[in-house]
């Protein structure tokens, strides 16, 4: 049996993507593939770093007692971990609504394709992450409307590189788009003027809730 490294999981408000501000289900899963300049979860993939191991079927049945519907796997980047995609398919079988938030770097084809379907909600790195490189573009064609894009944007260089990739694979017409500013980085206000300058329709600008409401640093939220 394949037990999961998981970092930890707890039940709040989805803090960003399409399900913000409804309840979930956090499972978040250790180790990751790339390392961002602004990475917030970094501690998470660390050698050292305290995790417990789970079953998939020990991780269903802590959703389903949670009474909560909404579940996101979560990182570090959740595709990595070797038995994911059934754990997908027990979530969904037990009728839990599942997000996955991945990093962009990893192909989604082989995910899509499960049933249920997950929604996935799909970084693209920008240059101020010093992890462009690393990202798929092959992965937009299997991203429908109730997926997203999210760009975290650290400066304007990474503003404009986003309309470039936008307006490259016509994203707005594929799946949700969201602008998310790095915290503390750049201002919701530029990225809001932005966006007027160049008309794009169809971005969304998202703030992360759970670093409005806690503490930005705080885990477990």
């Amino acid at each position: 049996m394949f037990y999961f490294k998981v970092a930890e999981k707890f039940v709040s408000i989805n803090g960003e993507g399409p399900r913000a501000g409804e309840l979930a289900v956090f499972l978040r899963f250790c180790g990751c593939n790339l390392d961002c300049g602004y990475c917030d979860t970094r501690w998470a993939n660390t050698a050292d770093v305290k995790y417990a191991l789970a079953s998939a079927e020990e991780l269903v049945a802590y959703v389903k007692s949670t009474g909560v519907k909404n579940v996101t796997l979560t990182g570090g980047e959740p595709l990595l971990q070797a038995d994911i995609a059934r754990l997908i398919v027990l979530l969904g079988a037990s009728g839990a609504e599942v997000e996955i938030e991945t990093n962009g770097s990893v192909p989604l084809k082989d995910i899509v394709s499960l049933s249920p379907r997950p929604a996935v909600t799909a970084d693209y790195k920008l240059p101020s992450s010093k992890m462009e490189k690393y990202m798929l573009t092959e992965n937009f064609s299997c991203l429908t409307l109730r997926d997203a894009v999210k760009f975290v944007v650290g400066d304007i260089c990474d503003l404009a590189r986003a309309e470039e990739i936008i307006n490259a694979y016509g994203l707005t017409e594929k799946c949700r788009v969201y602008f998310s500013p790095v915290f503390g980085k750049i201002k919701p206000e530029a990225i809001t003027d932005f966006m007027k300058e160049r008309k794009l329709n169809g971005v969304r600008l998202q703030l992360q809730l759970h670093k409005i409401i806690w503490k930005p640093d705080m885990r477990g939220v």
